[in-house]
């Protein structure tokens, strides 16, 4: 296989599995906004613009800094992200942050034990999950196993990019191949450990996946 052939097949298993992880699911007016924070802070102006638009009367942001935010931010994610929806119009006391979760998993268990200390629970009856469109799936199936009150409606959005228009100068196309690719992984090995719940993956995109990994994409497998 020449260099060229090579990066064209790269090429297409990362949009394979990019859109793979991206569920493409129907948005509906919810009780809140639930935004998983990142480097990537495209993802708090999508948050905010759904507050503006009124699909929710509340506008959650969850996450400390992590391996990737560390010296990107000078605060927690969450604290960052809150900043940018205040900036966009969003009410201060519209928004709850949340600024200790280091995983999806605590970003659950973190924000909701600080919801319930709010009194807030009760009115929490749909959420939409605001995230980085390649972690669309996996956060879904994370909330979907982990939340702990079974009766909420879920829901995941991300802004409308494709592959060739998702990775930029924050998120470089190489750093965005393997952690979508280890998130693919994960949807694989995670719901034996009680984490997610189980999705299934289509042979090609598992073949494009494992390619990509062969390809030198490893660096952020579980």
């Amino acid at each position: 296989m020449t260099q060229t052939d090579q990066t064209d097949q790269i090429h297409r298993d990362a949009s394979l599995v990019y859109n793979y992880h991206r569920m493409s699911l129907p948005l509906r007016p919810a009780s809140a906004i639930f935004c998983l924070c990142s480097l990537d802070t495209r993802i708090a102006a999508h948050a905010a613009q759904l507050y503006l638009d009124g699909i929710a009367p509340w506008l959650i942001f969850s996450g400390d800094s992590g391996v990737l935010t560390k010296g990107l931010f000078s605060e927690p994610e969450a604290v960052a992200f809150a900043a940018i929806a205040r900036e966009m119009g969003v009410p201060a006391d519209r928004i709850v942050v949340e600024p200790r979760a280091r995983n999806t998993g605590e970003n659950v268990r973190f924000t909701y034990d600080l919801l319930r200390e709010r009194g807030l629970l009760r009115e929490l009856r749909s959420l939409v999950l605001v995230q980085k469109p390649y972690m669309e799936r996996r956060t879904y199936a994370t909330f979907r196993k982990q939340w702990p009150d079974e009766g909420t409606l879920f829901t995941v959005s991300s802004p409308g990019l494709s592959w060739d228009e998702y990775p930029d100068a924050s998120n470089p196309r190489e750093l965005v191949t393997s952690i979508m690719v280890g998130d693919l992984v994960r949807i694989r090995e995670y719901p034996a450990k009680g984490f997610q719940i189980e999705q299934e993956i289509p042979e090609e995109v598992w073949e494009a996946g494992m390619r990509l990994v062969e390809a030198g994409f490893d660096k952020h497998l579980p």
